[in-house]
């Protein structure tokens, strides 16, 4: 009993942080009493249950904190009213001591909060008035706003849509009081990613944004013309063809399927409650939060004109005054919120154009290889049982202890394989998929790829086969493959012919020995290579890739260069916000800090030679650009070397000229500063740059961050547009010809043999186009003209 006493005294100081049962307990009495008061102060009148409280209840701390409620078993468990000192209050469920289930709270800031808990933090649906006047009604995880919800601010602006911890986050449709509109993508609490802004007197823009700033091409409607046709605008900017930057229903600009259910939520139970821990997350946006991301585009743009006075201004709320020319569009072309290129198109011809580029890709879906492989069936199978094989596969290959891979691990006999019935069996899982064979080639070999980039088995797994799924993306060449991108970006998984797949396992041991001792090769890194037989025997063969345009930063132009010129220019009408150009669409030459292009062409001649050895042609240079925002220029830079701009920055040793701090800034490597997560894409030590004193590089972006420099990643240059000699579209005007690039790169496409149907080929195409234009040359010739138009068109050396 002495015991017993004592720990109820230690229990009872302790209640003024905890709201435990316990410090109501009188071991000495084992009668029901209606009231009891305890040395520290307390007082509790109500039902006992032996000695606990247990029924209807009124308990007073001696801080001056009321409870009065239902008790279950010594805890407060049931509906209750609880006051603090503050003059906070909660009137609602309560279970195992907290907050849990439904109830009203009203904080001492006067805020109310009326919805779901979770073990005193809001979780599930709720409605929250702040003490501004800002109210947020929606779901809730954790204490911040996560999933669908409206958010009111106090001065009329409105939020319908996504939320993620705390931000504006996904789909939704922002409404300022001024009457604007904007329809789209978010991302941690700013616009970002495709989307339509409606101007209040009717324009519109269609495009894209960047961290609040439009960043991309895009089209504006001034006010006074005819409603354009939001299907035809998505086509004409090529985002009904691209499901990963397809802006979700573009075809409406309401947002229905964001309404705001009221779910019914049950939680699990817990013991303790702490009014601090109820007052964390209140979740309201600050003045200075809803000024950054909910400004409307009427005035945050900047203004610029060129000598020849073609824009005098790049105000949206100027460009959505009405027209006097009501036919009339602008295609345009921003980069971080400065406009570089605009095009006066007439709307009817635009109408027509996106009316053609509709039946193109209707045709070519028809030709499109998922239509044969499923015959009705949706790609969801495909890559439902893609996942589960590859679940399969790691987690059965992840418990072998670690060693060197062998000769065997490249035979015919190294290989998984596996039923997946869809009502599982003895091995696998149950599915909602169809029935399938699974088969996965040289499991130990890929294993040990997967280990020289230091790729986790488990994020590796979840990267492709976690909840969020896959996403199918438009295929950028002619071959007709399916191509998947994971949830994170880390990973394409392209299908293969039967062909390129024999063509990969032939060369696999030679290209483990490759990836090996070249730690900063280019070539495409393969990390998995698998079959799955549909009914019917139908086999459809995926390689899973490092996706080399895995970056923060928004990738403005792709292009798949070869060094050929036959074939290789885009027809213009083709041309949208996401298509891969080629050779002869490239307008401009980069020019790299010295050490970097050496490094750059060192390994490019290494990975040739390995290609050429491997008898593989018809490969190419994938590039991808990230411009950044120019400084306004007046009329058309001169060269680099005798730019006034460039004059006035700091030189090197011989002459070498530093790259200025506009776009960005090269610092010395300071590997506490930067990430050094290892990627799909990049392993090896940072690059060193001559500018620099051959020391190793990061490169500081302004509103991104400080990033690591490797090859073929994060890579500083500037871009010179190429003058054109003659002007066709003189309706077309580009305002800047020098820019700031972040280059990313890699050589793909290395399934392709010079087998005897190439040179066939080769010599049907060299009578009838010329030997020197077309891709299909013999190895050597292939890899050397390769070599040399990188080097003289693309990275020519500075004069």
């Amino acid at each position: 009993m002495t015991r017993l006493k004592t720990l109820f005294d230690e229990e009872s100081k302790a209640n003024n942080e905890q709201l435990g049962p316990s410090s109501c307990i009188n071991v000495e009495s084992v009668e029901r009493l209606n009231e009891k008061a305890f040395p520290n102060g307390d007082l509790y009148v109500g039902d006992f249950k032996e000695i606990l409280p247990h029924g209807k209840g009124k308990y007073t701390w001696s801080d001056g904190t009321v409870y009065d409620g239902d008790w279950e078993a010594g805890k407060m468990a049931g509906k209750g009213l609880l006051i603090w000192p503050s003059g906070a209050k909660y009137n609602g469920d309560i279970s195992g001591g907290y907050l849990h289930g439904f109830g009203a709270f009203t904080a001492s800031d006067g805020s109310i909060y009326e919805g779901h808990w979770r073990m005193n933090i809001r979780h599930g649906y709720g409605k929250k008035k702040y003490s501004n006047s800002d109210i947020y009604e929606g779901e809730w995880k954790e204490g911040e706003h996560e999933g669908k919800g409206i958010y009111f601010w106090n001065n009329g602006n409105k939020y319908t849509g996504n939320w993620k911890r705390g931000k504006m986050h996904g789909r939704g449709v922002m409404e300022w009081i001024n009457g604007d509109h904007y329809n789209g993508c978010w991302f941690n609490g700013f616009r970002h990613g495709n989307g339509i802004y409606q101007y209040a007197d009717g324009g519109y823009y269609f495009g894209t944004w960047t961290r609040g700033l439009k960043d991309g091409k895009g089209l504006f409607y001034p006010a006074g013309s005819k409603r354009p046709s939001l299907k035809k605008c998505c086509t004409s900017l090529g985002y009904d063809n691209d499901h990963k930057t397809a802006l979700p229903q573009c075809s409406s600009l309401h947002l229905e399927e964001h309404i705001v259910k009221k779910p019914s939520i049950k939680r699990s139970l817990s013991e303790k409650i702490s009014v601090s821990g109820v007052l964390k997350g209140s979740g309201r946006m600050s003045s200075k939060t809803a000024e950054s991301s909910g400004l409307s585009d009427s005035g945050r743009e900047f203004v610029h004109h060129n000598s020849s006075g073609t824009f005098s201004f790049d105000s949206d709320a100027g460009q959505s005054e009405l027209q006097e020319n009501t036919a009339v569009i602008y295609e345009r072309e921003y980069m971080q919120g400065v406009m570089i290129k605009e095009r006066i198109r007439d709307y009817n011809k635009l109408s027509k154009k996106a009316e053609k580029k509709t039946k193109f890709h209707a045709k070519e879906t028809q030709k499109s290889s998922c239509v044969g492989i499923f015959k009705g069936h949706n790609s969801y199978h495909l890559m439902l049982n893609l996942q589960l094989g590859i679940r399969y596969t790691v987690g059965k290959i992840t418990p072998v202890p670690k060693r060197e891979v062998r000769a065997a691990d490249f035979g015919d006999r190294a290989r998984i394989t596996m039923f997946f019935p869809k009502k599982g069996s003895q091995f696998t899982p149950p599915h909602k998929s169809i029935d399938f064979y699974w088969k996965d080639y040289c499991p130990m070999v890929f294993r040990h790829l997967r280990e020289l980039f230091k790729l986790d088995a488990a994020e590796y797994m979840m990267s492709i086969c976690g909840d969020d799924g896959l996403t199918e993306i438009s295929s950028p060449g002619k071959s007709g493959s399916l191509f998947y991108l994971s949830h994170d970006d880390k990973f394409v998984i392209k299908t293969l012919k039967k062909s390129e797949l024999k063509v990969l396992l032939k060369m696999l041991p030679k290209y483990h020995n490759h990836v090996k001792e070249h730690e900063n090769t280019l070539i495409t890194k393969f990390f998995g290579l698998h079959r799955i037989t549909l009914p019917g025997r139908r086999k459809v063969r995926f390689v899973v890739m490092g996706n080399m345009f895995c970056t923060e930063l928004r990738i403005h132009r792709r292009y798949d260069l070869k060094g050929s010129t036959h074939g290789r220019i885009t027809d213009k009408d083709k041309i949208h916000e996401n298509t891969t150009l080629k050779d002869l669409d490239l307008s401009y030459e980069f020019h790299m800090d010295k050490s970097l292009r050496e490094f750059l062409f060192d390994q490019i001649a290494d990975d040739c030679a390995f290609l050429k050895s491997q008898q593989i042609i018809d490969y190419s240079l994938l590039l991808g650009l990230h411009f950044r925002a120019p400084e306004p220029l007046d009329g058309i830079v001169e060269p680099p070397n005798i730019s006034p701009n460039m004059q006035s920055s700091p030189a090197g040793q011989d002459g070498e000229v530093l790259f200025p701090s506009k776009g960005f800034v090269l610092l010395a490597h300071e590997p506490s500063s930067v990430n050094t997560d290892p990627g799909p894409h990049i392993r090896g030590r940072a690059l060193r740059a001559f500018s620099l004193g051959n020391q190793e590089v990061d490169i500081l972006v302004p509103g991104t961050g400080r990033l690591r420099v490797q090859l073929g990643v994060n890579m500083p240059a500037r871009a010179n547009h190429k003058l054109p000699q003659d002007e066709s579209d003189s309706a077309e005007v580009e305002l800047f010809e020098v820019y700031d690039v972040i280059l990313y790169m890699g050589i793909i496409d290395i399934l392709q043999e010079y087998n005897a149907k190439k040179k066939a080929e080769h010599a049907y195409k060299s009578v009838k186009f010329g030997p020197t234009t077309i891709s299909v040359v013999e190895p050597e010739l292939y890899a050397n003209r390769f070599t040399n138009f990188l080097k003289q068109k693309v990275f020519p050396e500075q004069p």
